[in-house]
């Protein structure tokens, strides 16, 4: 088991790398960017108290939801909730509005899905519209929707870019209770006048600090100005900062406001760093990868150029390895997590686009190959590791 130390001189000896010419640089990204160094967070990692264990208030059972549902929960082996599940579902099956706030990795897709599931299945009306910064976290909400709506005739369509639009035309004109898409295929389908805001009764903005630093604030503010006045408006988010208060003001209605741990690494996640001192970053990856326990691991870089680069090398070592960013398409990056969770490659290279919301068993190691840019992008990419009470081990380059 690996440790954090408050000496990175000893971190080092842990890591270093013993491959052929030590001494040479990777040189993917020549760049001089902004990042967020960890090393003061390593240091005092141990020195941070434990959280004290979370008691919850209610059980999936004791919801006011039907049994069809409390089934399907119950079959999945879910019986106490998430805080944020335990605190935000009473107040969402109230039809109230919310903004919860907690980090990726806590039980959020289900806290809005199995309350709106429930509302829409009990009135027997409505629609569901629910917003995403990524296509990676659409696919997931959608997958978990189909998992907890089964037995309910309740239907969702998925719509995304990357993928046929005009098969995403069809499934809207089948009238789906649940529409499930990222800001600007939904905008596109709007345009095209398939998909029509004002229909909906309720609606999702989920991740929404990440769809502010993805610059999606105007396609925010677009949709909320299409939507219906009487409507039930939820809104999840890691963080809160001031950019969106205007967002907050027109979305919600005497909102109920639930926070749950935030901006804090994972209790579950030991995190270290390795110190490069000048050796290759790719021979120092290639002796982790080759150690014992390396058995599913999240390597995250900065550029899309770099990871292929990368991938490249590592698969001439003879890793099994894919690759996850912008430039490949929605089939290859579907194909590629698809991969990496049935255990079909041990390393996925990923840049910050699946850093958010995934929700991948298993991962036994982040290892943050590029620095990120900062300390809240740190938090989301370890956050893929100690998932599910089981121990994550977070590692990060430094030079």
């Amino acid at each position: 088991m690996y440790h954090s130390r408050s000496s990175s001189s000893n971190s080092n000896r842990n890591y270093r790398g013993h491959g052929r010419g030590g001494s040479r640089r990777s040189g993917f990204s020549r760049r001089k960017q902004s990042s967020f160094d960890p090393s003061r967070l390593v240091k005092n990692a141990e020195t941070r108290p434990p959280a004290p264990a979370y008691i919850a208030k209610n059980e999936f059972s004791s919801f006011a939801i039907v049994d069809q549902l409390k089934q399907t929960i119950a079959d999945r082996g879910y019986k106490n909730p998430t805080p944020i599940q335990d605190q935000i579902i009473p107040h969402i099956l109230e039809g109230r509005d919310v903004i919860g706030l907690a980090n990726t990795g806590t039980g959020k897709t289900a806290a809005f899905l199995i309350p709106l599931i429930n509302n829409l299945y009990q009135q027997n009306s409505g629609r569901v519209l629910i917003m995403t910064p990524t296509r990676e976290l659409a696919v997931q909400i959608e997958s978990e929707f189909r998992i907890f709506a089964k037995g309910l005739n309740i239907y969702s369509a998925l719509c995304i870019g990357g993928t046929s639009i005009n098969r995403q035309i069809g499934a809207l004109r089948r009238r789906p209770h649940f529409v499930i898409g990222t800001p600007g295929r939904l905008i596109d389908l709007e345009k095209r006048r398939v998909l029509n805001f004002n229909t909906f009764s309720a609606i999702v903005l989920d991740e929404v600090d990440l769809m502010l630093n993805m610059g999606f604030i105007d396609d925010m503010k677009y949709v909320i100005a299409k939507l219906p006045r009487d409507r039930h408006s939820l809104f999840f988010s890691a963080t809160l900062p001031s950019k969106l208060d205007n967002i907050v003001q027109s979305f919600l209605t005497d909102p109920i406001k639930v926070q749950v741990e935030t901006q804090k690494p994972a209790v579950n996640v030991i995190q270290d760093i390795v110190k490069i001192n000048g050796q290759s970053k790719v021979e120092l990856l290639n002796n982790l990868l080759n150690q014992k326990g390396f058995d599913k691991v999240l390597v995250f870089g900065r550029t899309k150029h770099g990871l292929d680069k990368l991938n490249k090398i590592l698969f001439g070592k003879g890793f099994k390895v894919t690759t996850i960013h912008g430039n490949k398409s929605q089939s290859q990056r579907q194909r590629a997590l698809r991969q990496f969770k049935n255990n079909a490659v041990q390393v996925l290279l990923a840049t910050d686009v699946a850093s958010r919301g995934l929700d991948i068993d298993n991962v036994t190691h982040v290892i943050n190959y590029d620095l990120p840019q900062s300390y809240e992008a740190y938090i989301h990419r370890i956050g893929r590791t100690g998932r599910a009470d089981k121990t994550g081990v977070a590692l990060s380059f430094v030079n």
